[in-house]
């Protein structure tokens, strides 16, 4: 069915509950790169117990539920990921029990044949206690879903505008290669979809194989930063955002180029066997 506006707009999405362990930490660090190489004590503490610590981006994983799409009348099969926003109110817990609060906060049309992008907001709290842990915000391409109508908006009233890359060179490089498998241990931390794992269900999409998750790719170009801008130290980092510009094929390598200006550090991934930018506009804001 198509885009209703008003009604996408009334949609109450009920809050839910989710833990996350130990285990889930370190396995979300793992699949993302963390850990290549067992003897570097600076990776060790996010695949090991001993002094666990969480990449920020593990925040996008934790409440990892998408069975609610198919209520905002969108072809779910023309969906495209096309930004992430993740603000960090206090450094992410190891493990815990969460409450996560979706809506969707506004959708703007392209026009027909030309798509319709849909803001999705994010709420996460500490069970017990209520407090604010982050707030996440996804920017979703319905390629399918242009000519809907909505609201006249003016220019200003768009969807946020991408983070300008600085124009000179990186101040410095971060290379990694990804493995054949990485979107098969990866889908084991929240998102199932079989484009990542079924061969068929890939070449009907159009890839010649199972493409790895965007956010796989996100969180590579994270760990990254918290290398190189963060010395490894992610209680850091307060807010993270990129926008998605083409798909990654799992086996490929990863260069993630990083510009830092005071406390902002701009970032953007290129895969070095096709020289294609597959992350760009990245902007990761740290704590003074």
């Amino acid at each position: 069915m198509p885009i209703v506006y008003d009604d996408l707009m009334r949609l109450d999405l009920p809050e839910r509950e989710f833990s996350y362990t130990e285990r889930d930490t370190m396995l979300y660090a793992l699949s993302v790169g963390m850990g290549h190489d067992p003897m570097d004590l600076d990776e060790l503490p996010f695949v090991y117990e001993k002094g666990l610590k969480a990449l920020p981006s593990q925040a996008t994983v934790i409440t990892w539920d998408d069975s609610w799409v198919p209520r905002t009348g969108i072809n779910f099969l023309m969906v495209v990921h096309g930004e992430q926003r993740v603000t960090l109110h206090r450094p992410l817990p190891t493990q815990g029990r969460i409450r996560s609060k979706v809506r969707v906060k506004d959708a703007f049309d392209k026009g027909a044949g030309k798509g319709a992008i849909l803001l999705i907001e994010n709420t996460i709290r500490d069970a017990e206690s209520g407090e604010l842990l982050a707030t996440l915000l996804s920017t979703t391409f319905a390629r399918g879903d242009g000519g809907f109508g909505g609201p006249a908006r003016s220019p200003e009233d768009g969807p946020p505008q991408p983070h300008p890359i600085p124009d000179r060179a990186p101040d410095v490089g971060v290379t990694a290669r990804t493995q054949p498998n990485q979107a098969l241990f990866y889908r084991l931390c929240g998102d199932r979809n079989p484009l990542h794992a079924d061969p068929a269900v890939a070449k009907a999409a159009g890839f010649p194989r199972p493409i790895l998750h965007g956010l796989c790719t996100y969180g590579h170009a994270v760990r990254a930063v918290v290398k190189a801008a963060c010395n490894h130290d992610p209680a850091l980092v307060r807010h993270i955002e990129a926008r998605f510009t083409a798909p990654v094929f799992p086996g490929e390598t990863i260069h993630t180029e990083i510009w830092r200006d005071g406390n902002t550090v701009s970032f953007r991934a290129r895969l070095m066997e096709r020289d294609v930018i597959a992350l760009d506009h990245g902007k990761v804001e740290l704590r003074d």
